[in-house]
């Protein structure tokens, strides 16, 4: 078998742990890796039995490897991703950096996976909220075509990266002792609280993260689907809710749309209201798919069926979906 050598930038954050461990998991075919970063230069790494040191971004540093894994924010992937290009090594980006591009495909390879075959030395990682949402349309999309999505997500302390997570389980140990809450990653104290704003407002009054549910989901499905969302930040340590309210241009079966998620890629349907069982995130972190229930017709509407579905952030919703967008890379011979 081929291996390749592999080359992670941000490889110290909540993502760029993930990468590692999925690299392993995964048994990712790999000859030679490297770890890149910035504040984090001369920092021991730890990747499987081997202790690996960051090193700096500088000239050459990406000749002879074939993938970059990119979790480092989009200002500096804006300012490395020409040297990975240059050297000729693709880079996956987890950013919001190219996601819009329209030379750089958006993937999500349960979803369109042929759109790598466009890329141009660049594979742009969806938002976390679009990953978990497009994952459970695609099936539905497969039975007739969507023509809106109405969405409210749930969206847990994991997706502000580390510090989030940390600023949470102080914020509960402070609130549990009666002392005052420190806050600093979110804009108001998120322990015993949501908060209905997950990243700027835009003009228009929804935020950054709302219109990027609207924009990358078209990019991703080839459609003119619209998708109207409301982001909600809420005191769970990992993994991402939503409720999804979806209009058709047919009027589906519900045993149909049944059928269609057992049977699709990436998706774990657990949906037995009489038994009390649906998707939580106290039992799906860490799992690799995304999973759903709740499902059922709208009843305002007869071309409607709405379902609620949950989905780790930090793994499908960044690093494996990363990873994935990488072995569809081997698996079509790109690299």
């Amino acid at each position: 078998m081929k291996k390749y050598n592999v080359v992670i930038m941000g490889a110290t954050g909540a993502v760029g742990l993930e990468f590692r461990k999925l690299l392993i998991e995964r048994k990712f075919p790999i000859n030679k890796i490297k770890f890149l970063g910035k504040s984090t230069v001369g920092q021991q790494i730890e990747f499987g039995d081997q202790m690996i040191t960051v090193e700096a971004v500088e000239d050459g540093c990406f000749d002879g490897f074939d993938i970059a894994l990119f979790s480092a924010g989009a200002t500096i992937s804006k300012e490395v991703s020409q040297k990975a290009i240059d050297a000729g090594c693709i880079v996956v980006d987890n950013s919001s950096a190219w996601r819009m591009d329209p030379e750089v495909p958006l993937v999500v390879p349960e979803v369109n996976p042929d759109d790598v075959l466009k890329h141009k030395g660049i594979i742009a990682n969806p938002n976390c909220t679009t990953i978990q949402m497009v994952v459970a349309l695609k099936p539905i999309e497969n039975l007739s075509h969507i023509k809106k999505v109405h969405v409210a997500t749930y969206q847990a302390a994991s997706g502000a990266g580390a510090t989030g997570m940390a600023e949470l389980e102080t914020q509960i140990k402070q609130v549990a002792n009666g002392e005052d809450v420190t806050i600093n990653k979110f804009p108001y104290q998120l322990a015993m609280n949501i908060i209905p704003q997950v990243d700027v407002f835009t003009e228009n009054g929804y935020t950054k993260e709302e219109m990027k549910m609207f924009h990358e989901t078209k990019k991703i499905m080839n459609s003119d689907i619209d998708v109207s969302a409301t982001c909600v930040r809420i005191p769970v340590m990992r993994n991402h809710s939503e409720a999804v309210w979806v209009e058709t241009e047919k009027e589906l079966d519900l045993k149909d749309v049944i059928k269609a998620f057992e049977n699709a890629k990436g998706l774990t349907l657990i949906d037995n209201p009489a038994e009390k069982k649906y998707p939580m995130p106290l039992f799906s972190a860490g799992e690799d798919n995304i999973f759903v229930g709740r499902l059922r017709k709208d009843i305002t509407n007869p071309k409607g069926i709405t379902f609620w579905c949950v989905g780790d952030q930090i793994k499908k919703g960044a690093a494996l979906n990363a990873v994935q967008i990488a072995e569809l890379l081997i698996e079509k011979g790109l690299i």
